[in-house]
């Protein structure tokens, strides 16, 4: 299969892997694509296999990264997705490769992770494969991830307001998102807002719509977190089961 890159000329015609057959995130998807042309504008890449389902890779510079890490002269991997069905085929080591190739100037290539597989997070087993170590760790499970390409670099770090691993809101449910995912539109300010109504638990919601947003936030992730009474519970979008132990 063919590795198309989306710009601003043909997103319109090409899908974005996540979501296309998901009418409720039908605002979200397209609310991702205006974000994606945005970011092309600041480097931002994002490269997929010629199919319809979910197997693609998403990064930038660090220097235009959403997320709070410091350094410099390394290519962040944003998103990198390579659902089951074309797993084992050697499509996720040709799209890091298409990363390596286009940070070939670059000092190496970070990702944030964890301590195991979550959802939404690139695969640290896979990362480790790859020749990935960990330099730098947050509370309560983030990993920085790394594949240095020059050793005498100085390696990227999480900021240190991001190493909070909770958010200073301590009453109630506390959501973050960015449009970063075309998931999160809907799963947060319809299903989670509905949620807390429900529950008659107060809410809080901040959007992240800037890179000066992100990098204020208190744990090192941008596309969706869910904390309550302070305490991050989960980076997934249906939090409903999660909080119901909680709660």
């Amino acid at each position: 299969m063919e590795i198309i890159k989306l710009t601003d000329k043909n997103i319109h015609e090409e899908h974005i892997c996540c979501a296309i057959s998901d009418k409720k995130s039908s605002e979200g998807y397209q609310m991702k694509k205006e974000w994606l042309k945005t970011e092309f504008n600041n480097g931002y890449t994002f490269k997929k296999f010629d199919t319809r389902g979910k197997v693609f890779i998403e990064y930038t510079p660090i220097e235009n990264s959403w997320l709070p890490i410091l350094g410099n002269n390394y290519m962040v991997i944003n998103c990198f997705w390579v659902a089951g069905q074309f797993k084992g085929k050697g499509y996720g080591k040709k799209l890091l490769q298409q990363c390596l190739k286009d940070a070939k100037k670059m000092d190496g290539i970070i990702a944030v992770s964890s301590d195991k597989k979550r959802p939404f997070m690139s695969d640290p087993k896979f990362l480790k494969h790859n020749g990935f170590t960990i330099i730098d760790e947050a509370p309560p499970f983030f990993k920085l991830w790394a594949l240095v390409t020059n050793s005498s670099s100085t390696l990227p770090k999480f900021k240190e307001t991001a190493k909070k691993g909770s958010c200073k809101n301590k009453t109630g449910i506390t959501a973050y998102y960015s449009n970063t995912c075309p998931f999160t539109e809907f799963y947060t300010n319809q299903l989670l807002r509905a949620y807390a109504k429900s529950k008659n638990v107060p809410i809080e919601i901040y959007p992240i719509k800037s890179r000066k947003d992100g990098q204020e936030m208190p744990i090192p992730w941008i596309i969706n977190s869910v904390f309550y009474k302070g305490k991050l519970v989960t980076l997934e979008m249906k939090a409903e089961k999660i909080l119901d132990e909680l709660i």
